[in-house]
């Protein structure tokens, strides 16, 4: 959403900072089909529960969620619209890394990078925002 004044200035909310920069990252913002092909024997979509119910969303559509918050910095809160809802990606995030399923998709993912040269390991960067520092110890 944006606001705009009367003298030009404009007050975008969060969600549309997060749009504004997926439609500058045009395509990159998702999984190409090898990209995909690389990981997707570790995550296997549920069969629908005899119970009935809601089926649920496909492990790609969150895998690719989970690459765009950490892409973006953006919060679960602002996933686009086209992405399953953000408690059911945070949720699948949990599940996968606490079965080591994410770390062995990220690992296959960055090893191809790698190889291919698209990793510059002269440039990283650590966000700090969840690190506690007790008094300035290292925690």
């Amino acid at each position: 959403m944006c606001v705009q004044f009367a003298n030009g200035n404009k007050l975008m909310s969060q969600r549309s900072h997060s749009a504004e920069a997926e439609s500058k990252l045009g395509s990159r913002m998702e999984l190409t089909d090898d990209q995909w092909g690389l990981t997707s024997d570790l995550f296997d979509d549920p069969p629908p529960s005899p119970l009935g119910g809601r089926p649920r969303a496909s492990s790609r559509d969150c895998f690719e969620a989970i690459a765009w918050v950490l892409r973006t910095g953006a919060r679960w809160r602002d996933l686009p619209d086209h992405f399953p809802s953000h408690p059911i990606c945070w949720r699948r995030l949990k599940q996968w890394s606490e079965s080591g399923l994410f770390k062995k998709a990220w690992a296959r993912l960055l090893n191809k990078l790698d190889r291919q040269g698209e990793i510059d390991g002269e440039e990283s960067m650590a966000d700090g925002t969840f690190s506690s520092a007790k008094k300035g110890d290292f925690a």
